[in-house]
């Protein structure tokens, strides 16, 4: 099988793997909460991996483990307070629903309009504007927003800046300017089931989840040392990937006949969402069992419906629905792109 749907998930680094381990075995398994040696050491692989984690994002702020990324957007957003949310309709459904859940809460919600090539076209940040939200590189087409000039425009209105962050942590770089953002381990070749939300020094949120608040008093849950472990061990493996650039290349060299979807130059290039008028993509999806990729967010696979994300960058449904998401990285082979965009165009042909 040819993997490549990592903006879904990413393949386990076996460095992650083995950081994991030894907090699954007996001995390994103590409440990194409780007071006894055991819970003690196990606190402390909690300590070394949240390092290792913040060591990629700005200076100035906390790391707070959570359940994932989803968690940590809903929290960034629901626990700022009362007041405006500014976003784009190109967001992630976990920023997307939450905004438009508080606007059916008496939050006043604004989606900046985006282009044709998914970029942000006005920053009028409205007054009473609490949090603006953005996505530092876009899960569906993979477009760079300019999150430095979000972050000063929603300062000046008096706002914070809210950075989904998932899909460009350890790839691109994060502005020292964002006040909170949201990662995930499975988008860096760590576990699944954790996430973290990083939180500017001077930032006070509300407690999304009630209980004995165990990440400095304003997140309940215990956590898992090996999840954390894992997700710090992957950090630490996080680098700019050159190869990602080779594989690009030679992915287009298959394809001249497809249209990309959104901007080829602000774009983080382990993305290539393409498409071609009238393929059915869910059929080419379906026939091809030895190729892994996705027409779309893996979150909305089962909707049915067509992907916000392309609606919002002008596509029709028609269009929507003729576009495929190829996702590669570390471990991708040139080899590799070359069977699958082969076996991939081939497929297409015959639908023609």
């Amino acid at each position: 099988m040819i993997y490549l749907d990592y903006q879904a998930t990413t393949p386990l680094a076996p460095e992650a793997r083995d950081a994991m381990l030894p907090w699954l075995s007996l001995e390994g398994s103590a409440n990194p909460h409780s007071a006894h040696a055991l819970g003690r050491a196990a606190k402390a692989a909690v300590e070394v991996a949240r390092e290792q984690i913040a060591a990629l994002l700005p200076p100035g702020g906390k790391l707070w483990f959570t359940s994932g990324a989803t968690e940590a957007a809903n929290w960034a957003m629901r626990g700022v307070g009362q007041g405006g949310i500014v976003t784009l309709p190109t967001e992630h459904a976990c920023v997307r629903d939450t905004a438009l859940w508080m606007g059916q809460r008496n939050h006043d919600v604004t989606f900046l309009p985006v282009g044709p090539d998914g970029l942000v076209t006005s920053m009028d940040i409205p007054k009473g504007t609490r949090i603006v939200a953005a996505m530092l590189v876009n899960n569906e087409i993979g477009v760079i927003q300019p999150i430095a000039a979000l972050a000063a425009q929603a300062h000046e209105a008096g706002a914070l800046f809210f950075c989904d962050a998932v899909q460009g942590y350890g790839r691109v770089l994060i502005p020292d300017t964002c006040d909170l953002i949201a990662i995930s381990a499975h988008k860096i070749h760590g576990p699944k089931g954790i996430g973290a939300l990083w939180v500017r020094d001077g930032v006070v949120l509300e407690p999304l989840l009630l209980g004995g608040g165990q990440e400095g008093g304003i997140r309940s849950g215990t956590l898992s040392p090996a999840l954390c472990a894992g997700f710090g061990a992957a950090a630490a493996l996080m680098r700019p990937d050159p190869p990602v650039e080779t594989l690009w290349t030679r992915a287009l060299s298959h394809i001249p006949d497809w249209q990309i979807n959104g901007s080829t130059e602000h774009r983080y290039h382990g993305n290539l969402n393409i498409r071609r008028d009238g393929l059915d993509a869910a059929r080419l999806i379906s026939e091809l069992r030895t190729v892994a990729f996705s027409a779309g967010s893996a979150c909305a696979s089962g909707s049915g419906r067509p992907s916000h994300v392309l609606k919002a960058i002008g596509l029709t449904d028609a269009q929507a629905r003729s576009s495929i998401r190829l996702g590669f990285g570390r471990t991708t082979t040139e080899a590799e792109i070359d069977e699958a965009l082969t076996l991939i165009t081939a497929a297409a042909d015959r639908q023609f």
